[in-house]
């Protein structure tokens, strides 16, 4: 018999990692606050869900890939939360990218109830999940991490097994996107500096991707702002504040100050200002640009 799974969120990322499911073989029931974004997973022989808590089956398994906190707290907790409905035996695979206190906290109600929760944080953008090429960061108990593997499999090209606590992957998928805004950050204000010098910024981006920074993260984003290509967006500069704002939250409470992350922030919320939220989180390249007297 095929394997039941819950599947709650069905944004950029969301629908495409459902895809994969579905396609692998397991029977999906799936939820959307908005409900016509799961009307193609429906098509494809998902059943639809009319609340959250409906796509837990007790003691089975349910993936949640939703905005923030906030979204995750609302499926979760309750009587009519998640945690409840799996109870005993139930596994929570949480995808989202949330803070490693509300992991903490999640993993304890799921075990007052019966249950697992294990965190696994993606890293990758839509097109890779579209192309089952994801890295997932996964953590918590060993066995509810050996059930879910043939769904990480279906989902992704590699697994990193970050222990057994609950969030320790959610610590390294900031430390992840850290990375990847200050990299951007750099990359913005290193193309300002060669266009203002009198180069080509395509014939720059060559250049550095074809020598120290052949890598996909920078050819990446490289690509993304010397086409201007902010639409449509992997991953909108909106959300970049939310996780900003818990690498931030993070550092604050390890007592690691971070001003690089600070900067960022700003960066951020400048853009934010400008009207550039609904742009791709790249979009910070256009407030260099503009600080810079270049125009947008």
């Amino acid at each position: 018999m095929p394997v039941e799974v819950g599947f709650v969120g069905l944004g950029a990322m969301g629908v495409p990692m459902a895809e994969a499911l579905i396609d692998a073989g397991f029977r999906l029931t799936v939820y959307n606050r908005t409900a016509a974004k799961a009307d193609a997973l429906v098509a494809r022989g998902a059943r639809r869900a009319s609340s959250a808590a409906e796509t837990a089956k007790p003691g089975g398994i349910a993936i949640t890939m939703v905005a923030d906190d906030a979204a995750l707290e609302a499926v979760s907790l309750g009587g009519n939360g998640l945690a409840e409905r799996l109870g005993p035996g139930g596994v929570h695979l949480s995808m989202s990218t949330v803070s490693p206190a509300l992991s903490r906290r999640l993993a304890e109600v799921h075990a007052r109830c019966g249950g697992t929760y294990l965190a696994a944080p993606v890293v990758g953008r839509p097109d890779r999940a579209k192309a089952r090429k994801l890295w997932i960061l996964i953590s918590g108990p060993a066995a509810a991490k050996e059930r879910v593997r043939p769904l990480l499999d279906a989902m992704g090209q590699q697994t990193f097994d970050l222990g057994e606590g609950s969030d320790g992957a959610n610590v390294m998928k900031l430390v992840n996107n850290f990375l990847i805004m200050s990299a951007i950050e750099a990359i913005s204000e290193a193309l300002v500096m060669a266009e203002k010098g009198g180069l080509d910024i395509t014939t720059v981006a060559k250049v550095l991707t074809s020598s120290l920074f052949n890598s996909p993260m920078y050819q990446n984003y490289l690509d993304i702002i010397t086409r201007n290509a902010y639409e449509p967006p992997g991953f909108k500069l909106k959300l970049g504040l939310k996780d900003i704002e818990l690498v931030l939250r993070m550092a604050g409470e390890g007592s690691v100050p971070a001003p690089t992350a600070s900067l960022i922030r700003d960066r951020v919320l400048e853009g934010l200002a400008r009207g550039m939220g609904e742009l791709d989180w790249a979009a910070v390249a256009l407030v260099a640009r503009e600080d810079a007297g270049l125009k947008r």
